[in-house]
């Protein structure tokens, strides 16, 4: 399990401003870490997931591929 003591700056989908069910990722984090922080835009105070490189691209796979 990765922790970390500083808060994440997280930062929202492009596609949030669309009224959509969008999703925040913390870049900076994901940098130095090789770890993909994932949350839900709508509850920022929720549960974030936290998604290695492989797994992160497979989520956005899914995403594009979806007929939302």
């Amino acid at each position: 399990m990765t922790t970390t003591t500083k808060p994440l700056h997280w930062i929202k989908s492009s596609y949030s401003n669309n009224g959509g069910a969008c999703v925040e990722w913390a870049p900076a984090y994901a940098s130095t870490t090789g770890i993909i922080p994932v949350r839900d835009s709508k509850r920022p105070t929720g549960p974030s997931l936290m998604l290695s490189s492989t797994a992160f691209a497979g989520l956005v796979t899914l995403a594009r591929s979806a007929d939302l």
